[in-house]
């Protein structure tokens, strides 16, 4: 079963279509989370904006945030750090 450490790794390597093909099934507040950060790095801040909303987190002013963002996801789900 595809999991929600499995789409941090996929946002780590870069890989949004295949983690946003997984986090769409979850309704999870991490997976709307996640959702964000895939649109984020898809460059779709509006629709970003929505799943920040969503997952009841502050969206970052800036794409430059995105690794600590990611990092941040991944801490959060109890995931060990690279």
């Amino acid at each position: 079963m595809e999991t929600l450490q499995q789409v941090v790794d996929l946002l780590a390597a870069g890989n949004w279509q295949e983690a946003h093909a997984i986090v769409q099934n979850d309704a999870s507040p991490h997976g709307a989370w996640a959702h964000g950060i895939v649109h984020l790095m898809e460059g779709d801040r509006r629709n970003a904006s929505y799943w920040y909303r969503r997952a009841g987190r502050d969206m970052p002013s800036t794409d430059a945030a995105i690794a600590r963002e990611i990092a941040a996801l991944r801490s959060a789900l109890g995931s060990p750090t690279d």
